[in-house]
């Protein structure tokens, strides 16, 4: 992207957005990249760039691990890698095998299930593939602490077996002297050292010339003497060659190894570069959980949809002090192209400016933007501003003269792919001349089908929003009562700058305002106090319709507790009836299934009996048996016409009629809880809670009930 400026970026703050990515970074690879961002023009970097950092940020609010641990800067192992002649150490080899053991992992990682749900990702290994034979390599020669195995080359055995056989004859050697002298005094307390890489004997400086040997150094203080015994040094001397012979095997094997590896330079250079790619991206997700950066529809067109958009900068600085940061919602099209915003100072118009033109450089850079998700972004080729005081003293031009020279830049190269935005258009010079120019400016930019911002305080380019095709007005809302801006932007009606609103209630006197106004043109005051009062009460439409909104969800929200305990009712009342009908359905099936067994009984019993007219007697009576129900109903009638219960207790020679069949009965004896009831002529013993006295009608109510039963 082409800025306008040059200092466009530290403007918009671009700078520092860049610098907090950097400060999530942890690889050299990484933070080169936040450091030299790009801003790019084709969709076809910005989408998978953006993609990436979604997909990273999905893992981390999904709690997921993704294997990008290792933290690896190798550019120089990897340059020295490149260089014939060069030989690794073995250090250096086992920061190569961690960056393939580190690829391995990632390779591993990405299922065929994890390439479908993370397909932007798994995008950055497509193109390469996974090595095992670089680690396969190192391993063979190289032990974990990167030293030289003893099996990595014939030789290199046989010189540390020698080295382990010459230093294990020496330490015993060594021991003998050391006990001698020892018992001849001549050995202070440390008795042995080592100088030169040569074992040592600590002798008393007086001592010294009482053991033969080769002197190689006395302590600071010359109390003691340093003394190779000579019975040792032939040993040292082969040691030593054979240390040197060590060294120079070891050399050729590491040359040896460097060169093997020297192949796989492209590829371990992939490889770096992978994990410098990943760690960028963790990066930018980071970030974006810091300002809650989401991922919005990317147009290749010029188009700015911005819906609840914060400053990511402010909205981390308010974090800090646990304030809310007021959104925007910002709309450019091709029929919109220009937003004319105005309002009182301080009302937050630069910030909403700001907002636009930071956000456009961080969506096209690749970084997800602090907005709603359902936001739509074009991409544009320039971005061009115009902020604050650009007065010259090198040049010797003045505010208004500075900003004449950006105008004419912007007339001359805007496009339909530029986005601009304009501070305080026409300021610096007189109202009226600075108003006409800033009319003449805007017009000429709508004709380039440019899109773009613009504040002013002019009432001129107010007025001229609602002219021209193109352009429209907008205006930061403010509260008048408490004399305190909302940080609102409201589309659709330009905003007044309450400039005497202000005065009033910062206690200037009443005869300065009022004459002030006198010296206003009385259409211009008008126009300003009509906008004043408009905002004012668009605002307390605003307060209202939030209300009733409230009201409205909180209706929908009845409505639907209402119809889930309606379904539920609804619900229960079936399962009831389907028991119902269940308990009804199985009942008759027990009964036909009864009639049945007993039917087959009767037929057995007619080709058994001669007796022909009592099986016909005994099917009557089965066909045509009246359910037990029906005649308990009608023995309870009968008795209901014919007696009365009462409540009194239970005497001998009372009459009681029995709950459970409803027979009616004499009491003839009472023996504890248990009475002797006589039914006919059949005594009954029952329970005396089973029983309850009753009492004959009257003949007249037997009669009058009779009558009322229909024949």
């Amino acid at each position: 992207m082409k800025l306008f400026p040059e200092s466009a970026s530290q403007q918009l703050e671009f700078d520092k957005i860049k610098d907090l990515l950097a400060a999530h970074c942890r690889s050299e690879f990484a933070r080169n990249k936040a450091a030299e961002l790009r801003i790019h023009t084709n969709k076809k970097f910005i989408e998978p760039q953006l993609l990436q950092t979604n997909e990273y940020k999905l893992l981390f609010q999904n709690h997921l691990y993704f294997p990008d641990d290792a933290v690896l800067n190798l550019s120089k192992e990897l340059k020295l890698l490149s260089i014939e002649s060069s030989v690794l150490s073995g250090e250096q080899f086992i920061q190569i095998k961690k960056l393939a053991n580190a690829i391995q992992q990632i390779f591993r990682w990405f299922s065929p299930d994890r390439k479908v749900a993370y397909p932007s990702l798994s995008l950055i290994i497509e193109e390469t593939y996974f090595e095992k034979t670089i680690a396969i390599l190192i391993d063979e020669i190289l032990d974990e602490y990167g030293i030289v195995k003893d099996n990595a080359s014939e030789k290199l055995s046989n010189i540390r077996m020698s080295l382990y056989r010459k230093r294990s004859e020496l330490k015993r050697v060594f021991a003998r002297i050391v006990s001698r002298l020892r018992k001849e005094g001549y050995l202070t307390d440390i008795e042995e050292s080592f100088m030169n890489g040569r074992k040592v004997l600590a002798v008393f400086a007086e001592q010294k010339r009482m053991v033969k040997g080769i002197l190689h150094g006395e302590s600071d203080s010359r109390r003691t003497s340093f003394i190779e015994p000579e019975e040792t040094t032939h040993l040292n001397n082969e040691i030593v060659s054979l240390e040197n012979d060590e060294r120079k095997e070891v050399y050729v094997i590491l040359q040896k190894l460097t060169t093997q590896m020297r192949a796989y330079h492209s590829l371990l250079s992939i490889y770096h570069d992978i994990i410098g790619e990943y760690d960028f991206i963790r990066a930018k997700a980071m970030l974006a959980l810091d300002y809650n950066g989401t991922l919005p529809a990317l147009h290749d067109k010029a188009i700015v949809k911005l819906k609840d958009a914060v400053h990511p900068l402010l909205f981390l600085y308010n974090k800090k002090l646990d304030k809310p940061t007021i959104p925007v919602n910002i709309s450019l099209d091709d029929r919109n192209r220009i937003l004319v915003i105005s309002g009182p100072n301080a009302g937050g118009k630069t910030v909403t400016l700001k907002t636009a033109g930071l956000l456009q450089m961080m969506l096209q850079s690749g970084l997800l933007v602090s907005c709603s998700h359902d936001s739509e972004f074009g991409i544009f080729k320039q971005l061009m501003i115009h902020i604050g005081d650009t007065q010259s003293l090198e040049f010797e031009l003045s505010t208004y003269s500075s900003h004449l020279i950006n105008m004419k830049y912007f007339m001359e190269n805007a496009n339909g792919k530029t986005l601009f935005f304009i501070d305080e258009l026409g300021s610096g010079s007189d109202p009226n001349l600075g108003g006409a120019f800033a009319e003449v400016i805007m017009e000429e930019l709508a004709k380039k089908h440019s899109l773009g911002l613009v504040t002013t305080h002019y009432l001129n380019l107010k007025v001229m929003a609602n002219k021209v095709s193109g352009i429209i007005n907008g205006a930061m809302a403010f509260d008048e009562k408490n004399l305190k801006p909302l940080y609102q932007l409201i589309i659709g009606k330009p905003g007044s700058s309450y400039t005497f609103s202000i005065a009033e209630r910062i206690g200037l006197p009443h005869h300065l305002i009022n004459k002030a106004k006198q010296l206003v043109d009385e259409n211009h005051f008008s126009l300003d106090k009509l906008l004043n009062s408009t905002e004012q009460d668009q605002q307390q439409i605003q307060v209202e319709k939030k209300k009733l909104e409230k009201l409205i969800k909180e209706n929908e929200q009845l409505q639907k507790e209402m119809r889930q305990v309606i379904h539920k009712e609804k619900h229960t009342q079936q399962i009831e009836l389907l028991k119902e009908q269940n308990q009804i359905n199985e009942a008759k099936f027990i009964y036909l299934k009864d009639m049945d067994r007993k039917i087959k009984s009767l037929l057995t019993e007619w080709r058994k009996t001669d007796d022909k007219n009592k099986v016909i007697k005994m099917m009557q009576a089965v066909l045509f048996k009246q359910p037990e129900k029906q005649i308990l109903k009608k023995k309870q009638e009968k008795i209901d016409n014919k007696f009365i219960e009462t409540t009194e207790d239970v005497k001998l020679g009372y009459k009681v009629i029995m709950k459970a069949n409803r027979q009616v009965g004499t009491v003839t004896h009472i023996r504890g809880k248990k009475a002797i009831v006589q039914v006919g002529s059949v005594p009954i013993t029952v329970a005396l809670n089973a029983v309850a006295v009753v009492k004959e009608k009257p003949v007249e109510q037997i009669t009058k009930r009779n009558e009322e039963v229909p024949e």
